[in-house]
């Protein structure tokens, strides 16, 4: 699957080039990599993937499973399944070396440049403000306890100074880019690891190994509860179709098997690990409020490093996707340096957690939605899935970046019809088939509650995709 285009002689092992250096803030943006600027290696990508996985998010997901009324076992089973979707994510990433340029520009080879404008707007820029949100949010609450176990009260005053002082922090590493955050990921990858095994062994010795829950599920009941606890799994996967834009700068030789495969470990290991930390903690302890129930069974010494754990890992994955959510806003149209616009969203981000936390119930209707998205995001990951595998990773990156009418990504009225057809019809079926608190599709009421969206809609669009593709195109691209 590796793109044929030669190499052009670049080094992997030679010094980063001045555009993406860390420390230094990085000038490119959605324009494409020429291969002089090429370096790195696929295995940095290991540590890029697995800091924002190491996660607290990850301990209340798995707490969730069993609060669902899933057994142990079946937890484990479904984090194990759901978390296979990262080898999809890994898949994405190789578009980046073979392109020279992210996601949010590959992207219009399946949905045209204007198609592509709408679907970003949606799948990356608005669900990354999202996200923000909620991992500020949590990353919050874990700052005012921090503060408040070192004996300093936090009033409203100081609580929008430590939100203000976890996203600024966000933001700079967000800022300085590409580099920066391959540098700083692997440190970080090893510092809330050491946390999270020191955790994990204050939750192991609690931990229930032979747990069933009292009114055990059956027939309809149990696999409407496999299928949402899966799809809450997969979500998170589904949520990065950006993994091209940390492989972009990797040398157009390198073996497509090894990004995807460091990629999609990066996030694979720590994720069903951690979340399957949260499952056994959830045999011994009441996960309606998580922090609280973890920081319990913790001795007072390690509480301030669980808590700065919980911090920092919200600043590992809110860098990522403030940076992607920058890249997403210049593919929208907005003519602004990648600096800005990941300031400009961050200030979004930042508002949003304030109003959350200091107003009202906000993030739970976000919540709410984003569950929602899993029928839109499942169908736009497949549809780039499918372009790949269609196009054998062959795009040139020139071209893509070419917004010009009559450009060869430009189709007909700047959409790929193929592409668009397939998301959106992919999206219906996927919503007819949810089972959420919000919004249950007609599909999963007939069903008894089983949600298929996850399934349905990624079948549906890239079976379409691929139909109306091969139809469609004059010559399979070469």
């Amino acid at each position: 699957m590796a793109s044929t285009i030669p190499d052009h002689g670049t080094d992997s092992s030679a010094s980063p080039p001045a555009q993406d250096r860390a420390g230094r803030v990085e000038a490119h943006g959605i324009d494409h990599i020429p291969d002089s600027e090429r370096h790195g290696r696929a295995r940095e990508l290991f540590a890029v993937w697995a800091a924002p996985n190491v996660s607290y998010l990850s301990l209340v997901v798995g707490g969730t499973l069993i609060l669902m009324g899933l057994s142990l076992w079946q937890s484990l089973a479904v984090i194990v399944v759901g978390n296979l979707f990262w080898a999809v994510v890994g898949l994405l990433a190789i578009s980046g070396p073979a392109s020279g340029t992210p996601s949010e520009v590959i992207m219009r080879a399946m949905f045209g440049v204007r198609g592509n404008r709408a679907n970003i707007a949606v799948t990356g820029w608005f669900v990354s403000v999202c996200y923000l949100a909620l991992n500020w949010a949590a990353a919050s609450a874990a700052a005012f306890a921090l503060s408040d176990r070192l004996g300093v009260h936090p009033g409203t005053p100081l609580k929008v100074v430590i939100i203000v002082v976890v996203a600024a922090l966000t933001l700079a590493i967000s800022v300085y880019g590409h580099a920066t955050i391959v540098r700083l990921y692997l440190p970080l990858t090893l510092v809330l690891t050491a946390i999270f095994v020191v955790l994990a062994g204050y939750v192991l010795g609690r931990a229930d190994f032979s747990y069933h829950p009292a009114q055990p599920l059956h027939g309809t009941a149990l696999w409407a509860a496999l299928a949402g606890g899966l799809a809450l799994i997969a979500s998170a996967p589904l949520s990065y179709n950006n993994s091209a834009d940390f492989a972009r700068y990797l040398p157009r030789a390198t073996p497509a098997r090894s990004i995807a495969v460091w990629t999609a470990l990066g996030a694979f290991v720590p994720s069903v690990l951690f979340t399957a930390l949260g499952t056994l903690a959830g045999t011994a302890i009441d996960m309606t409020d998580p922090q609280s129930a973890l920081t319990a069974v913790l001795p007072g010494w390690f509480k301030p490093a669980f808590l700065l754990a919980v911090v920092l890992g919200a600043i590992a994955n809110n860098a990522m996707t403030a940076y992607s959510s920058g890249l997403a806003l210049q593919a929208i149209g907005l003519r602004i340096r990648r600096s800005r616009s990941v300031a400009l969203d961050g200030t979004l981000g930042v508002a949003l957690t304030l109003y959350a936390l200091l107003v009202s119930d906000f993030l739970d209707t976000v919540s709410n939605m984003l569950e929602l998205m899993v029928a839109l995001l499942g169908p736009s990951m497949a549809v780039y899935a499918a372009d790949i595998l269609w196009r054998r990773n062959r795009y040139d990156g020139l071209q893509l970046c070419d917004e010009s009418r009559g450009g060869p990504f430009w189709y007909r009225g700047g959409v790929h019809w193929a592409g668009a057809i397939a998301l959106v019809t992919g999206t219906a079926a996927a919503s007819l088939c949810l089972s959420t608190p919000l919004f249950t599709g007609p599909i999963a009421s007939a069903a008894g509650g089983i949600d298929l969206s996850l399934p349905v809609g990624i079948v549906v669009s890239v079976a379409l995709y691929l139909a109306l593709v091969r139809r469609t195109a004059t010559t399979r691209p070469a």
